[in-house]
């Protein structure tokens, strides 16, 4: 059963608005004060494209004339929007997103799916991981998401435009009936003010009177729009993420720790699993990393990260990890740890030729040397990492673990 997460942002244009001017010295908060974001400042043209939570309670409504709105509230702050910086916003928050899975379907600037299936067994529940991404987001951006659970992205969806902001609801088959089919029809996605028209002529007033009517009725008056309508209000849509293939910028993975690692060996078994991750993340898109970094996040919410240049490019997880126990050993004051996290950066494609240093060279040949010995026990000296022996043996855990599942094979370390 897929798992299935929609996260969008709350009032996205306000919030990036908002989080933009605090940080150049604003003293006021546009999420905190009647304020939309949208027309011309100075002609009070246009229509409202967001607006704040004060703004909400005088009846202002996204997509309305900004007139009608000033007429509403007349002492309504308004600020032109900046598409720019909103697109910045939304490629930092989808490159964060992209530190957990990859498979993310992005619909709009402000909102996406994420299929939590395949990272599921990291998390006590698919809310204690939505959780986790909803705070880490408040954290690192200063803006604040819904996030919306269920087993398809139709539910999920809906979920996530329950009680705003900042809130994670699930909306399982099991809890349609509970907590969907008593809504107004209005608030079914893709039920248009049209539409909802001719369902009231019809006395369909709740998504439950939808969903429980005769679906042919619906077909006939609203046509195959009445039939998909119709299946929306039983819960019923595709579970199919669509992950866009993006060039990478990086690829990364973190965890927030269930108890605080007090010791480098703890915090060590973690950076281990995080270099599995990625690696393995790496080898799916076919890519190397020259660059490496470790983030920290200590008990009182104080963050750290170091990172550095690689050696050589590499997709391995041995390597990945011995650079990152590195890092962190430079890293770590002693204090204890919330977080820990891994990235992966300058990606280049795993078939790239390499160039060897002067140093290299001669390790090289003398183990091209010794696998030419018959009969003599031989072992691969190359200084490069990514041994053909070590690359045959993550292709074949790769292939376990996709096969049977990510807990297929573990190190012994881990049992």
């Amino acid at each position: 059963m897929s798992i299935i997460f929609h996260i969008d942002v709350n009032s996205a244009y306000l919030s990036w608005t908002a989080v933009e001017e605090l940080k150049n010295g604003a003293e006021r908060d546009l999420r905190k004060i009647p304020a939309i974001i949208g027309g011309d400042q100075e002609s009070r043209h246009g229509v409202v494209l967001a607006k704040s939570v004060s703004a909400k309670k005088y009846g202002i409504r996204t997509g309305e004339p900004v007139a009608n709105a000033f007429r509403k509230c007349p002492g309504l702050t308004m600020e032109s929007p900046d598409h720019k910086l909103y697109r910045e916003y939304s490629r930092r928050m989808m490159e964060f997103l992209y530190t957990y899975t990859p498979d993310i379907e992005q619909v709009s600037v402000d909102e996406c799916y994420l299929d939590f299936t395949g990272i599921a067994h990291r998390f006590l529940s698919p809310v204690e991981g939505a959780l986790e991404i909803k705070d880490r987001v408040y954290e690192k951006f200063g803006f604040t998401v819904n996030i919306g659970i269920s087993t398809n992205k139709l539910l999920a969806k809906m979920a996530s435009d329950f009680e705003k902001p900042n809130k994670v609801h699930t909306l399982f088959p099991e809890e349609i009936q509970e907590k969907m089919w008593k809504l107004p029809v209005s608030e079914l996605y893709m039920a248009g003010r049209a539409s909802v028209e001719t369902l009231k002529k019809l006395e369909i007033y709740t998504i439950g009177d939808l969903a429980n009517m005769d679906p042919s009725l619906a077909e006939l008056h609203l046509k195959s729009h009445g039939r998909m309508l119709w299946e929306f209000a039983n819960g019923k849509g595709s579970e199919n993420v669509t992950a866009q293939k993006v060039e990478a910028k990086g690829i990364g993975n973190s965890i927030t720790l269930s108890k605080d690692a007090a010791t480098e060996e703890e915090a060590r078994e973690i950076l281990l699993r995080l270099a599995e991750s990625v690696g393995a993340r790496l080898r799916k898109a076919k890519q190397k990393a020259n660059m490496l970094s470790v983030e920290v996040k200590y008990y009182n919410f104080e963050v750290n990260s170091h990172q550095r240049q690689m050696k050589r490019p590499t997709n391995s997880d041995t390597d990945l990890y011995r650079e990152a126990a590195s890092l962190y050993r430079e890293l770590w004051d002693g204090r204890p740890v919330r977080l820990l996290g891994i990235r992966s950066s300058k990606l280049v494609g795993e078939n790239e030729p390499e160039q060897l240093s002067i140093f290299d060279i001669p390790a090289a040949q003398e183990g091209r040397q010794e696998k030419s010995q018959p009969g003599k026990q031989t072992e691969e000296r190359f200084a490069a990492p990514d041994t053909e022996r070590q690359k045959k043996l993550n292709r074949a855990l790769d292939e376990i673990r996709k096969k049977y599942g990510e807990n297929a094979v573990k190190r012994g370390r881990f049992l």
